[in-house]
């Protein structure tokens, strides 16, 4: 054990720092450290104590502790639902809404049947861009995921790419179609990730504030 915390910038071994001191300075995730508290070079990112700082800058990492469940996760879909369902009744609800009417009727016919795919598919990749636009944000998550304390992060606990988020959000597709089985997973995987999880690499985990 070493007494204080050492960095190394540039190959050149700095320290010892106070933890208050080292909280003071600009560490990068990549930072190598030195802890009192252990034996070899960390990055910064994985030390706990830091985790607070880091979170203050927007970074999030996923733990067991942070990971957010079905039922959080489903609550945000059902708040952003209605955001943007109501947009698009303002500019399409012209053309939706007799659909609309027949499939709670369940009068829908197979002339209505292109009409009613273009109307799913439109409304799918609206919904798409909403998330992924948001996910690339500082906000880092929909208004729904903001509500209810959620974001959106990589492996390394940063703010998504524009293209990962797409990719991400378009990946949906898979974990829908096959009876929702996609979204179900978040119930028994380790790691609490959906298909569309898996396949772009991101986490969805709750904010401590």
């Amino acid at each position: 054990m070493t007494e204080g915390y050492y960095i190394s910038i540039n190959d050149r071994e700095e320290g010892p720092y106070t933890l208050e001191e080292l909280l003071g300075m600009h560490l990068e995730l990549d930072t190598m450290v030195l802890s009192p508290l252990g034996g070899d070079w960390q990055r910064a990112s994985d030390l706990p104590e830091l985790f607070d700082y880091f979170e203050a800058q927007g970074f999030y990492f996923p733990t067991e502790d942070n990971l957010a469940g079905f039922w959080w996760r489903l609550l945000a879909y059902v708040i952003d639902s209605v955001i943007v369902s109501n947009l698009l009744s303002l500019v399409t609800g012209d053309i939706t809404a007799p659909i609309y009417k027949k499939m709670l009727d369940n009068t829908l016919t197979k002339e209505d049947m292109p009409l009613f795919f273009q109307v799913t598919l439109m409304n799918f990749l609206v919904f798409a861009f909403y998330n992924a636009i948001c996910e690339a944000t500082p906000l880092q998550g929909s208004p729904g995921k903001k509500i209810c304390r959620l974001v959106v992060v990589d492996t390394d606990g940063r703010r998504l790419s524009m293209g990962r988020a797409l990719l991400r959000n378009l990946s949906k597709f898979l974990s829908q179609i096959v009876f929702l089985v996609g979204y179900l997973a978040i119930l028994w995987d380790d790691h609490k990730q959906a298909w569309h999880d898996k396949i772009a690499r991101t986490y969805v985990l709750v904010r401590n504030r």
